[in-house]
């Protein structure tokens, strides 16, 4: 049996997060030691092709979490439509279809304290554009429990909402452009 992953990254966008995240995970290696969790506002009745596309685009293996999965360092998952993203502990994802949370299911912010009470200080979390505030209380909750927090520029962001309420709300979290972010996730 695998050990159970030493830290994670969340990722957490809305409006503008193909760019986005175009941008950071293809450049992350194929040894890149954490497991990354990537929540991104989807509607409801569309399947996702997200994992799909950074599948191939990236050298880490990008797959639509499931209930239950085991939580495997080097992959990204994301969250599916109509789900919110939580772990069970350091070794399974699970899967929620309680009520949604600032009209989003997925939450960025139920992702991010969940995952804060597992990982605490081993946790690195990333705010990206997006065009409303969600994510900013999870992003507090991080850095409460001593992980780190990594918000987009608002200045390059296609919305810039979602930048601007995290850094309101954790006004001491690391404020990096795009080319950057990638950079910052391989030094942790």
């Amino acid at each position: 049996m695998k050990d159970d992953p030493k830290g994670a990254v969340m990722i957490g966008a809305s409006a503008g997060a193909l760019e986005a995240l175009s941008a950071i995970l293809p450049r992350l290696p194929a040894t890149f030691p954490y497991p990354i969790f990537v929540i991104v506002h989807l509607p409801p009745k569309k399947r996702s092709v997200l994992a799909a596309i950074f599948d191939l685009k990236c050298q880490l293996r990008a797959i639509e979490a499931e209930d239950k999965e085991p939580v495997e360092a080097g992959t990204i998952y994301f969250a599916p439509p109509d789900y919110h993203l939580l772990l069970e502990g350091r070794a399974h994802i699970a899967l929620s279809s309680d009520e949604e949370v600032l009209f989003s299911r997925p939450s960025i912010d139920v992702a991010f304290e969940s995952a804060s009470e597992v990982w605490g200080p081993q946790l690195t979390a990333v705010i990206l554009t997006g065009a409303n505030h969600d994510g900013a209380r999870g992003l507090a909750a991080v850095m409460r429990s001593g992980g780190t927090a990594v918000i987009q520029n608002p200045s390059e962001a296609y919305a810039q909402a979602m930048p601007e309420a995290a850094m309101r709300a954790c006004p001491s979290a690391n404020i990096l452009n795009l080319s950057m972010i990638s950079t910052f996730l391989q030094n942790i």
